[in-house]
């Protein structure tokens, strides 16, 4: 025998698997516009990760200069 539920019940069915905050149809958006949006997203993490990577190679050689003057001077020292 199945069983009918009503509308209201259904609603708060459906509320309690996907959440309160989720999107409804009229507020989703277009497929063209979340691949723009990721695309966006791409470039802006591509470029800082090219920004992080300019910092580390900098901080190598800083590291690398550095740890070359402290043998220096530690060898001047003796």
């Amino acid at each position: 025998m199945a069983r009918k539920y009503d509308h209201e019940y259904k609603i708060q069915a459906v509320k309690l698997d996907i959440g309160e905050g989720s999107h409804t149809p009229a507020s989703a958006m277009s497929l063209s516009e979340e691949i723009t949006l990721l695309r966006k997203r791409v470039k802006e993490q591509e470029k800082e990760i090219r920004r992080l990577k300019e910092e580390n190679e900098f901080l190598e050689g800083a590291s690398a200069f550095f740890a070359a003057s402290r043998r220096k001077s530690a060898k001047t020292r003796e």
